[in-house]
């Protein structure tokens, strides 16, 4: 259990967030939300005690031990990755050590044998006897093969540290998990593991994350961080969501009787309760939404972006024909004889266990690198937009927003220019702000912007969530789901991909898979898992 009093957090004059009193207690998972820069991974290492926060306090249950996720990827490079995930038990850690330490000494003493005594002691109530082959077992559920885990940790690449990392977090079930976005850099299978690990997880979770379906999934409560706030709701993120939009709706219907918002509010609870309940994420330690206080439902201040892409015309027959298509990257296959039609309402994923494959293809079909072998044909028709997943370059200079915008359009009047960027949230004299001291969710917000501006009716998306918040990721989501026209895209949010898109396509060195199906049923069926390890 951890629980926090008082707590706030002053840089300067800027308060983060003041008064903050509440409890987080085993058996619960808690997702912190919050638009970028509100602190979310502020209050997470104010509750690690790597922050001192200006008023408060934050305890823990006696004898508790808490886990961070560390974020300093070279932090144990001289340490093997098996070594690295057994000092996530720092107790069991120094124990091991102090243990190896005396039956190492050549003039072991009485006073030694008795402490070693108490160090076996300690170390049969930590489990030490399967220390080793949990952490391994750790290890192989998030990707890390056997023949890995004797490797020193600067051996390995970015996104394996990740993993081990992680592993480090998990290893011998703390009391109490802090996790700042977990799922950076894990590949969809290891996700959904992640995810059934959590969902059973008997302890005390907080956790910072842009991915709302893994939010869905494993959070009993939302601990929402807006406007020098912050409170707790019951639920998970959807049901936050949807539950502050429904009482926005109604603080914005002024004529609503009182009676009849909470009969709407009533009504609300009790569809999205019986749909939880038949959810395959549900555990049978989550509480149900029915206990909820209704008066706890309130709108957010959040602002959303308004993303709307209308196509100048509709796409004919013609979209896209891809024969033979086959690219290599320094003597490694990333796909070959890729060939597929796109047919009119296709919105088809590419996935690929390495990510430059998708990549490489999205720069392949806009003309902005050269495949191996094969050909690719775009109809008349067809009007493209591109986000990239590299776009820094477009961004180096020390021009305006609004002149950065104008290089896009035809039209280049402020006032026009100004619309699409207030749709994005830039508004006032921010159009004039820099593009050089631009956030990465702001440098994507006007990647949008561009988007908006060419009126297409094909998008090609590279990983789109990238850097955005979850009210951007939202906004965004919401307007693939209506855009009339085709979409080809890469993503790691599974929201985002099981939500909009209804044909999947799977690439790698040794083949494809083409299947028009939504992505829950794809990655379930035991059938596909054999064919698709068959791509690698």
């Amino acid at each position: 259990m951890i629980t926090v009093s008082d707590l706030s957090i002053q840089f300067g004059k800027r308060i983060l967030f003041q008064d903050v009193n509440m409890k987080f207690t085993s058996g619960n998972c808690y997702g912190i939300i919050g638009a970028n820069g509100a602190g979310k991974s502020t209050f997470i290492k104010m509750l690690a005690g790597d922050l001192q926060s200006t008023r408060g306090n934050v305890s823990f249950g006696s004898g508790e031990r808490l886990s961070v996720l560390r974020q300093n990827h070279s932090e144990f490079n001289e340490f093997t990755v098996l070594t690295t995930v057994l000092m996530g038990h720092s107790k069991l850690w120094q124990v091991m050590n102090e243990k190896d330490a005396l039956y190492s000494k050549s003039d072991f003493s009485e006073n030694d044998g008795h402490r070693a005594s108490e160090l076996e002691e300690q170390f049969a109530e930590m489990d030490g006897w399967n220390a080793e082959s949990d952490a391994a077992n750790l290890l192989s559920g998030l990707g890390i093969k056997e023949d890995i885990h004797d490797k020193y940790m600067n051996e390995l690449s970015g996104k394996e540290k990740v993993k081990v990392l992680l592993a480090q977090a998990l290893f011998g079930k703390p009391d109490n998990l802090l996790l700042d976005e977990p799922t950076n850099d894990l590949d969809l299978e290891t996700v959904n593991w992640l995810e059934n690990y959590l969902s059973n997880f008997d302890n005390t979770v907080l956790v910072v994350s842009h991915d709302r379906h893994f939010l869905d999934s494993i959070c009993t409560h939302i601990v929402d961080i807006d406007f020098n706030r912050v409170q707790q709701f019951a639920g998970n993120y959807t049901f936050w969501y949807e539950s502050s939009q429904l009482a926005l709706r109604q603080q914005l219907t002024q004529n609503k009787k009182a009676e009849d918002r909470k009969k709407e509010l009533l009504e609300f609870i009790a569809r999205f309760s019986a749909n939880a309940s038949k959810s395959k994420q549900t555990t049978s330690r989550k509480k149900m939404i029915e206990k909820l206080n209704i008066e706890e439902i309130k709108p957010s201040t959040r602002k959303y972006p308004g993303i709307i892409f209308t196509p100048e015309r509709e796409p004919g027959n013609n979209i896209l024909e891809v024969k033979g298509l086959s690219k290599s990257l320094n003597g490694n296959m990333l796909f070959k004889n890729l060939s597929f039609t796109m047919q009119k309402d296709d919105k088809i994923v590419f996935l690929s266990r390495d990510t430059r494959a998708m990549t490489a293809l999205f720069e392949i079909l806009k003309g902005h690198d050269h495949q191996d072998t094969g050909t690719f044909e775009w109809g008349q028709t067809i009007l493209k937009a591109y986000l990239p997943l590299e776009y820094e370059e477009l961004f180096q200079s020390d021009m305006s927003l609004i002149d950065w915008l104008a290089q896009y359009s035809q039209d280049t009047h402020e006032m026009y220019l100004r619309g699409f960027l207030g749709k994005m949230l830039f508004s006032g004299e921010e159009i004039f702000k820099k593009t050089n001291v631009l956030s990465g969710g702001e440098k994507v917000r006007c990647m949008i912007a561009r988007m908006m501006i060419r009126n297409a009716n094909v998008m090609l998306l590279d990983t789109p969530t990238n850097h955005l918040d979850l009210e951007s990721i939202q906004a965004f989501n919401n307007t693939l789901i209506k855009f009339k026209g085709n979409i080809l895209m890469s993503s790691h949010d599974h929201e985002f991909i099981q939500t909009i898109c209804n044909r999947i396509i799977e690439i790698g060195p040794k083949g494809m898979i083409d299947k028009l199906m939504d992505y829950d049923d794809y990655v379930s069926d035991d059938k596909l898992k054999e064919q698709r390890s068959k791509l690698y």
